[in-house]
């Protein structure tokens, strides 16, 4: 089909562009707004800590990704990836509750950036007010949506063109960070910095894993445009293990350098410049605050870089899925002329603004814990046993990319998973998080049930088996 008959999407992303897009999305404004909420999780410079598990756990989960995306190149990512696996026992129950809880998670990613965006703009604007700030917020989400009406090519040299601006962005502050350098701000650990056999270290390790996670997310964006993607057995496995990689270096030598530049307990100060803009307090105690003003307007971009492709790649979440009668049908629809998903945009939009202001009148580190939360019973846990699943179910399904030390990797991250998890409650004291994905998850399945019954699905029909990309090879 072609895009003119309003349901088909082309591949026209090729390695470059996919790993500018992750890159893109999981550095963003991210690491910028979360460094002092690691250092606050650790209680100090070791939270480096934090940042090595949140890669490790990163890694070990992208070649998960790698293989699903490589073998099941389609539209939606996960929700192809659960479709294929679960259809045998459960039907299309797995891939229903995986676009449910995406439409939430996937935009309160996106929310968390517009939160950090507003902070950054505080630098450059003293004076904003409390509801300056959400009015800005809003602004900004209503801008990307405006973007991100047009054809994908279009979008994705946009967000290869901020790539190179968010690189300068973190070159400037490594920079300023290492020509202003101290050794023992950044090595002096506290006295019994670590201990292993004491309950709060734990504590702080799983909110610094939660953090370090969190950080790293966005290794998977392109494979939520796998149906757009050119080569997708070669580009999708690459594009997520490089942007892994680059992403780890920069963000080791970032914190590193950060924490030299800066006595760390100032970005536990909140009315330290240090606690909100810790960048911007770096470049000015570097190379005074007429730079700083100017490297805090590109790390501005950057986090409106992180939103944009973030939100690209995930309205076509909920696409691939109505196509297939797995979600409402009106997800189905692409824009007549520019061949993009239109509620699926708009809907994700609406939840980011949302997101963006529980963020603005809780705190940062509530709206990382909710949304992980969300995302973990479904995406991660589902999507590590579909790898197994699928390699049972479908052992002649062509894999371009087989998992390497198979089954370590899905094994590590699973434990990882399970600690952000475990603990969200104690970081998010007060707010529940894990009681609030349980409620997500189970409205649902009581939405599926009710779909199902309209759509004439199982449970109320025999369960249809496709296999569709078995087929297809």
């Amino acid at each position: 089909m072609s895009v003119a008959d309003g349901t088909a999407l082309t591949r026209r992303i090729g390695l470059f562009q996919a790993t500018a897009i992750n890159m893109s999305q999981m550095c963003g404004i991210g690491p910028f707004v979360t460094i002092p909420l690691m250092v606050a999780a650790f209680g100090g410079p070791q939270a480096v800590i934090g940042w090595i598990a949140g890669a490790v756990l990163a890694l070990v989960d992208g070649l998960v990704w790698a293989e699903l995306g490589a073998s099941l190149p389609g539209s939606g990512g996960s929700y192809v990836y659960l479709r294929e696996a679960f259809q045998y026992r459960t039907g299309r129950l797995m891939p229903f509750l995986f676009v449910w809880t995406a439409m939430l998670f996937i935009p309160l990613i996106m929310s968390t950036g517009v939160v950090g965006f507003v902070q950054y703009l505080a630098y450059l604007w003293p004076g904003m007010s409390k509801p300056d700030g959400d009015l800005v917020g809003l602004a900004l989400i209503a801008l990307v949506v405006l973007l991100l009406w047009q054809q994908v090519d279009r979008i994705a040299r946009l967000a290869t063109a901020m790539w190179g601006v968010m690189i300068t962005a973190v070159l400037a502050v490594l920079v300023a960070s290492y020509t202003h350098f101290s050794a023992h701000r950044a090595f002096t650990w506290p006295a019994h910095a670590v201990q292993l056999t004491h309950g709060q270290f734990w504590l702080g390790f799983a909110a610094g894993l939660t953090i370090g996670i969190y950080d790293y997310l966005g290794y998977n964006t392109a494979a939520y445009l796998g149906a757009e993607v050119r080569q997708p057995g070669r580009v999708l496995p690459r594009s997520i293990i490089y942007s892994v990689l680059g992403i780890m270096v920069i963000y080791l030598l970032l914190q590193i350098g950060v924490l030299g530049a800066l006595d760390w307990h100032r970005m536990l100060d909140k009315t330290d410049v240090a606690n909100q803009s810790v960048a911007s307090a770096v470049l000015q105690a570097a190379w005074g605050k007429g730079w700083a003003k100017a490297i805090t307007t590109l790390i501005l971009v950057t986090a409106f870089a992180s939103v944009l492709t973030g939100l690209l790649g995930g309205s076509r979440v909920p696409y691939d899925a109505a196509r297939d009668r797995v979600f409402f049908r009106s997800y189905a629809k692409l824009h007549r002329t520019r061949g993009f998903p239109v509620l699926g945009l708009l809907t994700m939009g609406v939840v980011t603004a949302g997101g963006f202001l529980i963020g603005r009148h809780t705190d940062l580190n509530t709206l990382i814990n909710l949304l992980t939360t969300v995302m973990v019973i479904v995406q991660a846990f589902a999507q590590i046993l579909a790898v197994t699943v699928l390699r049972r179910r479908q052992p002649n399904l062509p894999r371009p990319y087989r998992m390497w030390l198979y089954p370590a990797p899905s094994v590590l991250a699973a434990v990882g998973w399970l600690v952000v998890y475990g603990y969200a409650d104690r970081n998010a004291p007060g707010y529940h998080p894990i009681e609030w994905s349980l409620a997500w998850v189970a409205v649902g399945v009581l939405a599926f049930v009710l779909w199902s019954k309209v759509e004439k699905v199982w449970p109320f029909a025999p369960k249809e088996i496709t296999e569709e990309y078995l087929t297809a090879s």
